[in-house]
């Protein structure tokens, strides 16, 4: 057995790109995601699962139809099932995803240009 802790900033150091979350460890069938982020996303929702999002560094805004929460660095929110939200950062956000194995980041939409490759380690 390979008795290592993961070091959020050094994983974030591995990759530059944006909205392409990388998978650092898996909990029985969750799996915990960094991701970089800036700008807005589309409005998605997850039928199955709720998301949970974790802000490490700069500032979230998740939009809903009927309001927002903002995220600011060190606290997190959990968007429940089927709730449709879109993902806002004026500048750099870079955050854990907490959410089952092969939720697609654009929920039901597979078609969606910003849905990323499932299951990429870093």
């Amino acid at each position: 057995m390979d008795y290592q802790s993961i070091n959020f900033k050094e994983k974030l150091s591995l990759f530059n790109e944006q909205w392409l979350p990388k998978v650092i460890a898996e909990m029985n069938d969750y799996q915990i995601k960094i991701v970089k982020i800036e700008g807005d996303f589309e409005w998605h929702d997850h039928q199955d699962t709720d998301e949970t999002f974790i802000v490490l560094e700069g500032n979230l805004r998740i939009d809903f139809r009927d309001g927002h929460v903002t995220l600011n660095s060190g606290e997190m929110y959990v968007v429940p099932k089927g709730v449709e939200h879109k993902p806002f950062a004026d500048g750099e956000v870079k955050m854990l995803l907490i959410e089952p194995r092969g939720v697609l980041n654009t929920g039901d939409n597979e078609t969606d240009t910003r849905t990323a490759t499932n299951d990429v380690w870093i």
